[in-house]
Order: structure tokens, then sequence, then C-alpha cells
């Protein structure tokens, strides 16, 4: 089985050619998708790729529902009962859910079997499709079951982002920015003085050589999870998409990394511009917290698979490019950051 993903910048065109290959001959496929990836994405991934044209598919609910043990047993039962072998290869069409899905099916099956991510959202293409994380969510707790698990291929087609509503690309855009805060500074003024995706594929090529770095997330990779532990709180008590949540949750680790590390305070005042003026282009305005609903939040803070001994651990920054890991948080540090949010 691959230890590493080779990721195809050539979109679905050279995901023809690489399937034409010896090495994937006489392949069964079996194409993951949602309802959304149905309708607007596999009529052009079957029409430009030949090896895929006799697949068949599976359909799972669509966004975070899909990731279940549930949705996983079926998919495995629907395998089983089509005869899908260890030389059988899953083809995840879709956003990030569908990735995390269709890795962790890949990676139980058979005691594992290859799978292709062809991501059809900005955010999947700059995220979850790239690295190798699998998982689905249990207990209450999102990607709490999972795996390292790369795929064998991911391939990066633009065309699929013609079909996204505005919402969804900033959700991505807001990923880029993250990437690009943790690693590139130039890279993020850039994206924060644009609004289009033309640095698509400079963000992708910039996690993979992150991940290439430590593929196993126990050191340097971690800078990847700078907001998501404010994150993933806000996206699973306020019910926001999982990237404006993201969005939101750098500005109060950035607010945490002005009070604790000395970032400068015009690098958290650009950036809460920024947020500010996007979100309001797709009417959603940061959310006021009051102290209940933080009480509420932070026992989703600490079931985060960063904290050690029931530490709130979290990723600050010095400065653009210059992120530290495993910094120790206090509840009252979340409070104030999480009160400050909407300011």
């Amino acid at each position: 089985m691959t230890t590493k993903t080779r990721i195809l910048y050539g979109g679905l065109r050279a995901l023809s050619r690489a399937l034409a290959k010896e090495e994937w001959q006489d392949t069964k496929y079996t194409i993951l998708l949602d309802e959304n990836t149905f309708q607007y994405c596999l009529p052009l991934l079957v029409s430009q790729v030949e090896a895929l044209q006799e697949a068949e598919f599976i359909e799972v609910p669509v966004g975070e529902e899909c990731k279940s043990l549930e949705v996983a047993a079926q998919v495995w039962q629907t395998l089983l009962e089509a005869g899908a072998d260890r030389q059988s290869v899953v083809v995840n069409l879709g956003g990030g859910c569908v990735c995390d899905l269709g890795g962790y099916v890949a990676a139980g099956y058979k005691r594992g079997i290859r799978h292709i991510n062809v991501p059809t959202t900005l955010l999947a293409m700059v995220d979850a499709a790239i690295g190798g994380k699998t998982a689905i969510d249990f207990g209450g707790v999102k990607n709490s079951l999972g795996h390292f698990y790369p795929s064998s291929l991911t391939v990066i087609e633009p065309a699929f982002l013609d079909t996204l509503p505005q919402t969804e690309l900033l959700c991505g855009q807001m990923e880029m920015v993250k990437t690009a805060a943790v690693a590139d500074p130039a890279l993020f003024n850039e994206l924060i003085s644009t609004t289009d995706t033309s640095h698509l594929k400079e963000v992708a090529r910039l996690k993979a050589r992150v991940v290439k770095a430590d593929p196993y997330d126990h050191g340097i990779r971690k800078i990847l999870n700078f907001g998501h532990t404010f994150g993933h709180a806000i996206e699973l008590y306020h019910g926001l998409p999982h990237g404006i949540a993201v969005g939101m949750g750098m500005k109060a680790a950035m607010y945490l990394s002005v009070k604790k590390l000395g970032l400068s305070e015009a690098v958290y005042t650009t950036y809460s511009q920024w947020l500010k003026e996007q979100l309001s282009a797709i009417h959603i305005p940061l959310p006021t917290f009051n102290l209940k609903d933080i009480e509420q939040m932070l026992p989703l803070m600490h079931q985060d698979k960063k904290n050690t001994a029931d530490e709130l651990r979290c990723v600050l920054l010095q400065d653009l490019g210059a992120a530290v890991i495993d910094i120790t948080v206090s509840d009252h540090e979340v409070r104030d950051a999480l009160l400050k949010l909407a300011r």
C-alpha cells in the first residue's frame, strides 16, 4: 500500500492518463459520492476519465452526516456484495466529508485497499484531500475515529469550482489563508488582498510540503491545526460550515497570540477586518457568545485530539509564518477570546 499521495495538478485529463498505465489495469472501481456530486460532478468525471466509465457508485448523505460508523458499515456491505477485492479502488468524488469517509472505508476494507481522492470543493482541494488523514465522527466528537491512510492519487480539477456557491468558496479560502498564515507570510498577504482562487495549486503544494516533513502529525504538521481548536467548537455549537468556523477560530487564536506570544496587533487587526468583510459578503455575522454559551463549548474544546492531560493545547502565532504548537490555554483565556470574537 502506498505511503504517500501523488498529487495530479493537471486535473481529470491527468487522472485519465494515470489510470491507463499498467499498474491500474484490470482494476474494479467504485465511486463514492453524494447527491450534489452525483448531479454536478459525476458527468464531468466519467466524460474525462475513460477508466471510470463502467465504475459502480455508492451514494452517501451530504455533509458531516455521512461520517458515521453506520454509513461506513453500509459502504463496506455494498463493497462486499459487489465482490470488491483487494485490488479494487474507491474513488472519492466530493468534498472533505466524502474524502474523509472514503479514506476511512478504504483503510478498513480487507486490511486496506487503494483509494483516489477527487475533491470537488476548494476546501477539500487544499485540505482534506491532501495529507492522508481519514476520519469519521463518533460519540458526538468530530473526527474521533480515523487512520493515517494516504490516497494513491489526489486530483486537483479547478473546473469543479464552477459548481460551488460563494459560501463554499469562502470555506476553502479560509483554509488557504490558514495554511499561508502558518507557513508563508508573503502568500498570506496575497490571499487577503484577493477573493479569487488563483493561488489554489500554490497552497496545495505548500500543504503537501508540510505533510511530507511530518506525515504522522508528531511535530511540524501540527501547525496546520491553527484555528481548529476554537473552530471545531464553533462549528459544532453554532452549526456553521467547517471553513467558516475555522476562519472565526483563527481570529480567536490570533487574539490569544497577541496576548501570549506578542503577535503584532497589526496582523490581528488586518485579519479581523478581512474576515469581517468576507463574512458580510455572504451575510454571516461573527457570533456573539455569552458565558452560558462558552461553558457549553468548553467541553467540546477539551475533547480536541490535540489536548494532553486535560490541558487545552492550541497552535498560536509569534508572527506570520512562525507558528508555535502545543501552547497551553486556560479556560479563562478561552472565555476571553470568545467574548471578544464579535468585536
